[in-house]
Order: C-alpha cells, then structure tokens, then sequence
C-alpha cells in the first residue's frame, strides 16, 4: 500500500450484481429471439426497438438471412452478427419482458380491475381484454401500460 487511504493490492472491488451473461439464442420471426440465460433462464426477447433505433443495425433491418445468423458472443456477454454488429446482454437484459396472461390477470386482480374497468383503462375492447386474460399473447404496449399502473398503486398504497 502507498499512502493512508489506498487499498491493498489484492482487495477486490465489487460494485451492483453480477452482469448478464447469455448462454444460447435461437432466432424466431420478427427481430425475435429465444434466450438462455446463464442462469438457465428461457424467455423470448424482442430486438425490435434497438434493431429499429440506431443506424448501427441498418444490415440486420434490411437482410432477415443476416440476422438469423445470431450467435453468442464469447463469454456470452452479447449477441454477435457477422459484420462486427452486436448487442450486450446487459441492454437485452433491460428491454421489457413479455407479460404471461396469468401476469395480467394477476394485476387486474390487484388493481381490483373488472374486464369494462380494465378495457377502459387501457382504451380497448372488453373482449381484448378478456382475451389477455384467458391465452392472447400481449403486445409490449400493454404489458408496459398494465406495469406502469400496478407501479403507480403500489407507490401510492
């Protein structure tokens, strides 16, 4: 050590948890993928808002045969395309997850939501919602707005 305020060589700094790491991807339709966490996680990710957000994914935009040539990238700290293009686990990590229907009618339950409640909340048809409810698969719009209002009752509870 040098000085009275430096650490010792062999200290260990530690700072936040430990960072995603994927372990396998499989490409689906649409700018989707299935992930393997390193975790063993498996869920379903949308690449649609980054793919669609920054110039740097202009090849993958415009040739589908490119982006199902997704890999890993070493230490599965991101998803790699030919080209150099790649994208962290870390910001996959970030991007909103899918809602389950037994998610959504959950929060319905919280939010003490009947299905015209509900459909007028969100400003959609009754029969969307019981849809949601029982085995549609939800689009990312209404996960996040379903979300955002059980986050607001929870902070205001």
């Amino acid at each position: 050590m040098s000085g009275t305020d430096s650490m010792p060589d062999d200290a260990v700094v530690t700072v936040g948890g430990p960072l995603p790491r994927i372990a396998d991807v499989e490409p689906l339709d649409r700018f989707r993928v299935r992930l393997t966490w390193g975790d063993g996680r498996v869920e379903e990710r949308d690449l649609a808002p980054p793919v669609w957000n920054h110039r740097h994914f202009v090849p993958l935009r415009t040739d589908p045969d490119l982006f199902r040539q997704v890999s890993v990238a070493d230490w599965g700290s991101a998803l790699a395309w030919p080209g150099g293009l790649e994208l962290s686990a870390e910001w996959i990590d970030r991007l909103p997850r899918p809602m389950s229907n037994e998610e959504f009618r959950r929060a319905m339950d919280d939010l003490s939501m009947t299905l015209d409640g509900m459909a007028a909340t969100l400003g959609i048809a009754r029969r969307q919602v019981a849809a949601y409810r029982k085995d549609k698969p939800l689009p990312n719009y209404i996960a996040l707005a379903v979300r955002a209002l059980t986050s607001a009752r929870a902070a205001h509870a």
